[in-house]
């Protein structure tokens, strides 16, 4: 008996709807709504981080390639979220000294004012495609399901979404995200102990797959290019602004660091429900190719009302989670890098255009969505912005404490501008032969790195007559 889908779809916006325009709090300022009033404790840290970075491709594109290909799917998120994590603990000391500054402030200081803007740019539009592949994942999951038009289940999602984000801003994000998480964990749990059920899928088992006929292995086949979507995650990720407003919000560094520890073992936990579901699958497909997403099938065919009713629900939640996540840090930069820098905005107004913001970041993400409908390669086109962009000049801030105005401009530039071309090639925009990612990312990453150190000689170069003159 297939799951009641309406219901579940119902019960479950309506849960996420109450808790989160219940848990908003009044706001005054940036911090308020985009930091959560400073104040998350540790376990809260570490449960939003997890909510927020077990996505479209965690819970949709990772169990497909368990199915096809077996653990070497851990590559495509699981590995590069868990590894980004513990890079992260290291860095939690001088990533909490930047205080209220969000990335491009830190650049302006750093690199200068024409950097900044570069580096605003730049993480508007990487948290506009990061929301973006969460529309796309929402509008193709709940098509199959509900009977409505992609874009008509992109905007119905995506307002359920803005209703409580614009009501609480981030902590009405992390209120939500607790129950997502915990629903998360519940029913993957819950679907793994069923496949485990040889009763369950014994009458499909004529004629099962082996690991390897089914085109899977060990965790390091295909690892040319999952190597490549590693690299490209991992450097993303790690400069990523979600990853530093969790940190800037924490309480104090201990939190911080609890909950960066926390979510490294949770999704770890979360991505070996993954892959054992993808595995286990395999004997009640009986080695046919699927027309969508295995848990898509899986509700459809397989699973009764209840648990295909709990599986469709934590679905929405991981997709849910992170697009919110998105809307609001792309706000976050949207408010305090552009606009509040075209004009000052007096107090009273800040939560106003912090609204504004996140709805301009919710019609830039639809747009994006409907352009490319493809779920790993839109979530692969952001991670190339900020991997090949942003890494090096955005790592070295932290670090480098002289400035270094072209460093940063080359770095930034030359970088940035590769996935700039990258992108309107991918869409068809401009006729270029480029690789396409993740293949893009050396040559990006390449350019990156020969534009800082170019920079960085030019600029001790400049500083050096500067002192003799002195």
């Amino acid at each position: 008996m297939k799951p009641p889908i309406p219901i579940f779809m119902g019960v479950y916006f309506a849960a996420v709807l109450c808790v989160g325009i219940v848990s908003r709090r009044r706001m005054k300022g940036l911090d308020d709504f985009f930091l959560a009033f400073r104040r998350l404790s540790g376990p809260l840290v570490a449960l939003s981080l997890t909510a927020s970075w077990f996505g479209a491709t965690s819970i949709l594109v990772s169990t497909d390639e368990a199915f096809r290909a077996g653990p070497a799917a851990l590559w495509l998120v699981g590995i590069p979220a868990v590894t980004t994590l513990l890079i992260l603990l290291g860095l939690v000391r001088p990533l909490r000294r930047t205080a209220s500054l969000t990335l491009p402030e830190l650049a302006e200081m750093r690199y200068g004012g024409t950097v900044q803007r570069l580096a605003s740019i730049l993480i508007v539009w990487y948290m506009a495609l990061l929301a973006a592949s969460q529309m796309v994942a929402l509008g193709i999951f709940l098509q199959t399901f509900v009977g409505r038009s992609y874009l008509e289940c992109l905007v119905l999602a995506t307002a359920v979404v803005l209703i409580y984000s614009l009501a609480g801003g981030l902590r009405s994000v992390v209120a939500t995200d607790i129950i997502q998480c915990l629903l998360l964990a519940a029913s993957l749990t819950a679907l793994v102990v069923f496949l485990s059920d040889g009763s369950a899928v014994a009458p499909a088992a004529v004629g099962v797959p082996t690991v390897e006929s089914a085109g899977g292995g060990g965790l390091f086949v295909g690892f040319g290019e999952n190597g490549l979507i590693f690299l490209s995650f991992v450097l993303a990720w790690t400069i990523s602004p979600i990853a530093l407003q969790r940190i800037q919000s924490a309480r104090d560094e201990r939190a911080a660091r609890f909950g960066l520890g926390a979510a490294a073992v949770m999704l770890s936990l979360l991505f070996g429900l993954v892959l054992a579901i993808g595995i286990l699958s395999r004997p009640l497909f009986s080695g046919r190719a699927l027309s969508g997403p295995l848990l898509s099938a899986l509700i459809s065919d397989r699973l009764g009302p209840w648990l295909g009713g709990l599986l469709f629900a934590s679905v929405l939640a991981a997709v849910m989670s992170t697009l919110d996540t998105a809307l609001n840090a792309g706000a976050l930069a949207l408010t305090k890098d552009v606009f509040c820098r075209l004009k000052p905005i007096p107090p009273e107004r800040l939560m106003g255009v912090s609204r504004l913001a996140t709805v301009l970041m919710a019609a830039a993400a639809l747009a994006v969505a409907w352009r490319f409908q493809s779920i790993l390669k839109t979530i692969g086109l952001a991670s190339e912005i900020m991997a090949e962009g942003f890494f090096v000049p955005g790592l070295a801030m932290f670090f480098v404490p002289q400035k270094r105005p072209l460093a940063g401009l080359l770095g930034f530039g030359l970088g940035g501008g590769f996935a700039v071309l990258s992108f309107l090639s991918a869409s068809g925009l401009l006729p270029l032969s480029l690789p396409v990612w993740p293949h893009s990312v050396p040559c990006g990453l390449a350019l990156s790195v020969a534009g800082y150190l170019c920079g960085s000689f030019l600029d001790r170069s400049r500083q050096k007559p500067a002192a003799v003159n002195s």
